[in-house]
């Protein structure tokens, strides 16, 4: 499809040249059509990255998303999600995708409103902070509460590998990262029991 020939395209580009440097004019060029028809099927740049991101958040998916948040303890949910996490997040084209987000986003506002419409990081949040929410008691949790807690449990299971992975430190290995993500929801399930039981 010429749909998916122009983000084959746009996706190569974006990814090794960076957000600045590839041009409409050069997705054209190399996808073998006019500009005309690229505007036939997107706005401007942004909505092509926006399609891009969106691509590759897709693929990055597990194709049963609902499926791992069922079965087990609450520890054995959250861990799940670490290593699906995980999977994501260190996935080369994620980590790409990543590099280009931090170099360029500051000079192009446009690019991390594309990013923000497409974030696959939200959905996990409000799912994480679902779960979190029927297992507490309404009495003893604020509805503001576990969102802030599926936000942190989210940056405790990416920040770290996430960092060695883009260069900051040595990758860690799988079976390091298996141990990081029974480790992290331990931790953050202490915190999180804590939290709930402490008096207002």
């Amino acid at each position: 499809m010429l749909q998916d020939r122009i983000l084959d395209v746009a996706t190569e580009l974006f990814l090794a040249e960076g957000y600045g440097e590839t041009t409409v004019e050069l997705v054209a060029r190399r996808a073998r059509i006019s500009k005309r028809t690229f505007y036939h099927r997107f706005v401007d740049k942004a909505a092509l990255f926006g399609a891009v991101v969106h691509r590759i958040v897709g693929r990055l998916r597990p194709p049963d998303v609902s499926g791992l948040f069922v079965g087990g303890s609450l520890e054995e949910i959250l861990t799940r999600l670490a290593r699906a996490i995980l999977r994501a997040a260190l996935d080369p084209q994620a980590l790409a995708l990543h590099r280009v987000i931090l170099a360029e986003a500051s000079r192009f506002p446009a690019l991390a409103a594309a990013v923000a419409n497409r974030s696959a990081s939200q959905e996990a949040i409000e799912r994480i902070a679902d779960l979190l929410q029927r297992i507490a008691t309404a009495e003893r949790v604020d509805a503001h509460v576990p969102v802030f807690a599926a936000t942190q449990f989210l940056q405790m299971v990416v920040a770290l590998p996430q960092r060695r992975a883009l260069g900051l430190g040595a990758p860690m290995t799988p079976r390091e990262l298996d141990a990081w993500a029974r480790e992290t929801t331990y931790l953050f399930l202490n915190g999180w029991q804590g939290w709930t039981r402490r008096p207002k």
